[in-house]
């Protein structure tokens, strides 16, 4: 590659960050000294963290250590007592739930067991939120959609099945395609290999890996799993008491000399 070649595609790289960042080159998410208590319990005291384009972090911690409060915050289930959550640029901490509603757009969330509805075919479930947010589609425009993502996560042979005909790991694939329906620039994971035996768990770490390559999102990832975070994520957080212990490559919390995180590291 010539350097006139090697300057264009850093350019190119430049301007595609930023349309993937909202346009305005402030990072997709962007959490800021969070506080949050429930009652006499304090979850989250004065957390902070960013995820750009392109970048999966994954936030660790024990049960009770504030993960998931933190991921329903970002996705204005939750609101925090203090701080701010900025998604491309703007607070979300103070919106109305209409407002919210369209920045949820840009969001695709995996629950913890995929959520999908019982009564609805795989097809059906993908297509749900098109449904109510694609209404100047056609069908035929969005049965092509559903087919397409459902191909890429490797279940278009099981479009007319019911949630309860397919496995845990099946159902985990489905609600990845449904994520991703609405084209987001941000995926939110929760806990996405649990319940699942280790084979159904590297599959599921290896397409989160391939569907990140193809779509470079901003992705957060819950998780209790060391060995899928440090596959699927390029950084860590390891949360303690309400706060960040420690954020940074696999490699660098298994440098770090903090007792927590060589007993979670140990422990895990």
């Amino acid at each position: 590659m010539s350097a006139l070649e090697q300057a264009e595609a850093e350019v190119k790289q430049r301007d595609d960050t930023r349309a993937a960042d909202g346009g305005n080159g402030a990072p997709p998410v962007a959490v800021e000294d969070l506080h949050k208590s429930f009652g006499s319990q304090k979850v989250l005291d004065g957390i902070s963290l960013t995820v750009n384009s392109g970048e999966t972090l994954a936030v660790l911690g024990r049960s009770g250590t504030g993960k998931s409060v933190t991921l329903r915050i970002v996705i204005g289930l939750e609101k925090p007592d203090s701080g701010s959550v900025r998604i491309h640029g703007q607070d979300i901490t103070g919106l109305s739930l209409d407002q919210l509603g369209e920045i949820r757009k840009k969001m695709g969330f995996l629950f913890q067991h995929a959520a999908l509805y019982d009564s609805l075919t795989v097809e059906q479930n993908v297509a749900f939120p098109l449904e109510h947010h694609k209404k100047e589609m056609s069908a035929s425009e969005k049965r092509d959609r559903v087919r397409e993502l459902l191909a890429e996560v490797g279940m278009e042979n099981a479009m007319q099945k019911m949630p309860s005909d397919i496995s845990g790991g099946m159902q985990k694939r489905v609600g990845l395609a449904r994520a991703l329906v609405l084209e987001p620039s941000i995926l939110l994971l929760d806990e996405p290999t649990a319940g699942l035996d280790p084979i159904s768990s590297g599959e599921i770490d290896d397409l989160i890996l391939k569907l990140q390559e193809e779509h470079r999102m901003a992705s957060i990832v819950v998780t209790h799993d060391l060995h899928s975070a440090k596959t699927i994520a390029d950084r860590l957080a390891l949360l303690d008491q309400g706060k960040v212990v420690i954020e940074g490559t696999f490699e660098q919390l298994q440098r770090s000399d903090n007792d927590f995180v060589q007993e979670f590291l140990k422990h895990s």
